[in-house]
C-alpha cells in the first residue's frame, strides 16, 4: 500500500453497542472521515449515539445505511451471530470492511463471507485488537528477526471472569457456537497464530467442561493441543468461568514461546497495577442493561482489552487499531490487522477444538464446514 491521502471517506457503522460507540467516537475525530452514518436495531440507542458524535445519518435498517451513496467503507459491529447479512451486503456494494471478530459464528457462513471478499477483491480486516498492543508488536518483531531461532513450542493460557458469557449469551437463544473458544479464546488463538506465522496446524486434541455455565448453554473451559506441520506443539487453554469477583476486568493472558536459541515469556495478567477500594468497581464488560450479581472491590487495572478511559476518551489498543484502519482505507497505510482469511482460519480452529472436545478424539486438520 502507498501512503498518499485519498478523498474523505463515507463510513457506515452497523451496531451501536459498547464497541460501536467507541469506534464511532474515533471515527468522528478522524480527519479523513467526511461522512458518518450509524445503524442499530435499538432506535433509542442509535439516536443517542448519533446525537453524541454528530452523525450525518442514522437508521434502524442496515440495508438503508449500506446502500447510501455517501458510503465507501463499513464497520460491522453487531452481535456475534448477526454479522453475515450486513457483511455480504457491504461486499456487494464494494465497500472496504472492518468486521468485529468472529467473521461469523457459523462455519459455512464464514466460508461464504471469505469467498465473497476474495471474489470481489475487497480490502477487509477483522477486529483482533490485541495485535495493536506495544508488547505484542515488539515480540512479533523479535520473532521476525529470528531472535530466539526457530519456534518449537507455544503455551497460551487465558483467564476471564464469567461476566463476558453472562452478558453476551443472555442476548440470544442461538447459543450453539457461543463457546469460550469461539467468542473469547479466539483472541489469544489469533495472537498465537500471528506470532507463529507460517506454521500450519495439522491436528488438535481438546477437552471441555461445563460445571458452572451449562445453564447458559455454553462451556466453562476448553483446553487443547495443536500439532503444527513442522512438529511445533501449541497448547491453547481458556477458562471464562472464573467468579465475577475475579479482579481481572476481562482478560488475563500468559504466553510462553520456546525457540531453538531462546525463549519469550509473556505475563499479561495485569497484576502489576492493582486497585482495592471500598467503592464497588462495577463490571469490566457491561453492555446496556447488564448488572452483575456480585460486586467487585478489587480490579487489575488495564485488563479491559480495548483500553482505559481518561477524560471520557478511550486510550489504548482499540484507538490504535481503529485509527490504523482509517489510515489504511484513507491513506494506504500498511497495518498489522487480521485479514478475512485469518478470521476464517481462527473460527475453524476454535470450532475444531470444540469438535475434538465433543468427540473425545483427535481432529485432523484442515477441516471444512461440512465436518460440523
Amino acid at each position: 500500500m502507498n501512503n498518499r491521502s485519498g478523498p474523505d471517506i463515507g463510513l457506515a457503522i452497523v451496531g451501536c453497542g459498547t464497541i460501536g460507540r467507541i469506534r464511532a467516537k474515533f471515527a468522528r475525530d478522524y480527519p479523513g472521515i467526511g461522512w458518518l452514518g450509524l445503524c442499530d436495531i435499538d432506535e433509542t440507542l442509535c439516536r443517542k449515539l448519533a446525537e453524541e458524535v454528530g452523525a450525518d445519518f442514522f437508521t434502524t435498517d442496515y440495508e438503508e445505511l449500506i446502500a447510501r451513496p455517501e458510503v465507501q467503507a463499513t464497520m460491522i459491529i453487531t452481535d456475534e451471530n448477526r454479522h453475515t447479512e450486513p457483511t455480504l451486503l457491504a461486499i456487494a456494494q464494494g465497500h472496504k470492511l472492518f468486521i468485529e471478530k468472529p467473521l461469523a459464528t457459523n462455519a459455512k457462513e464464514s466460508e461464504t463471507i471469505l469467498k465473497a471478499i476474495q471474489d470481489n477483491d475487497i480490502d477487509a480486516v477483522v477486529g483482533y485488537t490485541q495485535r495493536f498492543r506495544r508488547r505484542f508488536l515488539a515480540i512479533k518483531e523479535r520473532l521476525l528477526t529470528g531472535q530466539i531461532g526457530e519456534v518449537t513450542g507455544v503455551v497460551t493460557r487465558a483467564f476471564m471472569n464469567r461476566m463476558v458469557p453472562l452478558a453476551t449469551i443472555r442476548k440470544t437463544n442461538d447459543r450453539t457456537n457461543l463457546t469460550p473458544m469461539v467468542v473469547s479464546g479466539t483472541h489469544s488463538l489469533d495472537m498465537s497464530m500471528w506470532l507463529m506465522e507460517g506454521k500450519t496446524p495439522v491436528s488438535v486434541y481438546a477437552g471441555s467442561n461445563d460445571k458452572v455455565l451449562s445453564q447458559l448453554g455454553t462451556k466453562d473451559s476448553t483446553f487443547g493441543i495443536f500439532t503444527m506441520d513442522d512438529g511445533t506443539i501449541f497448547s491453547m487453554n481458556i477458562s471464562w468461568a472464573l467468579p465475577v469477583v475475579w479482579p481481572g476486568s476481562v482478560y488475563g493472558l500468559e504466553i510462553g514461546i520456546v525457540g531453538t536459541k531462546g525463549v519469550i515469556d509473556v505475563e499479561d495478567t495485569h497484576r502489576d497495577v492493582v486497585l482495592a477500594s471500598e467503592i464497588p468497581q462495577g463490571a469490566g464488560y457491561a453492555p446496556e442493561g447488564f448488572e452483575p450479581e456480585f460486586q467487585r472491590h478489587v480490579d487489575f487495572l488495564t485488563s479491559y482489552p480495548p483500553g482505559d478511559l481518561y477524560l471520557d476518551q478511550l486510550w489504548g489498543p482499540m484507538r490504535e487499531e481503529t485509527n490504523a484502519w482509517f489510515a489504511r482505507i484513507h491513506s494506504g497505510l500498511d497495518t498489522p490487522h487480521a485479514t478475512a482469511a485469518d478470521g476464517h482460519r481462527n473460527l475453524m480452529l476454535t470450532m475444531a477444538m470444540d469438535l475434538s472436545a465433543a468427540r473425545g478424539e483427535v481432529v485432523r486438520l484442515p477441516i471444512t464446514p461440512e465436518d460440523f
